[in-house]
């Protein structure tokens, strides 16, 4: 799996023995990540959960289905401060997948999340030729919105009643953004 480095942050997969810091990234950030995830049962909150995750994380990696990423400050490498998860990936005709991204409240308003994006997509499609990322935000999810807009994402589109968020079905605004320098890898 890669590891991708930018000028504060470090962003790999998580290792089986991390399970520990994992589960520590979601207890701190609970209540604050509650307003834009699924609910959670209580077993999401354990470390044999986290070492299943991480296992098929590993497995779909090797598949090419997904490529699920934890940030560390490059001053900090053993606390996580969020996730960037490259998920539904397509080859064939597509080269695509879908984002989904979440930061610590501790570390909002600082770059963290941009950084990490341009990073992630860099890798994705400089070296990996992927054609299109899709991200999804809710209108209310204002701070979403400016990295995607920052990033060059475009809006698409809107969906009604998308994602059962925290129990409720929530609106999503569609975005993309395309590789202008994609280049068949086959």
């Amino acid at each position: 799996p890669p590891i991708l480095e930018s000028d504060r942050l470090i962003l790999r997969m998580a290792t089986r023995s991390e399970s520990d810091v994992v589960v520590n990234y979601y207890l701190e950030n609970k209540d604050f990540l509650a307003a834009f995830e699924p609910t959670r049962s209580p077993g999401f909150y354990t470390q044999e959960f986290w070492q299943e995750q991480i296992d098929k994380a590993l497995f779909e990696y090797s598949y090419e289905q997904s490529l699920k990423l934890c940030l560390f400050k490059q001053d900090n490498p053993k606390k996580i401060i969020g996730k960037v998860n490259f998920h539904q990936i397509q080859r064939g005709v597509s080269h695509s997948c879908l984002l989904g991204y979440s930061l610590s409240e501790a570390e909002q308003g600082k770059g963290y999340m941009t950084e990490a994006l341009k990073t992630a997509i860099g890798y994705l499609f400089n070296d990996q030729q992927f054609h299109r990322i899709s991200a999804n935000y809710m209108p209310r999810n204002q701070r979403s919105a400016n990295v995607l807009r920052r990033l060059g994402f475009v809006v698409e589109g809107y969906a009604r009643d998308y994602l059962l968020i925290n129990g409720k079905w929530e609106d999503h605004i569609l975005a993309s953004l395309t590789n202008p320098h994609w280049q068949n890898p086959e």
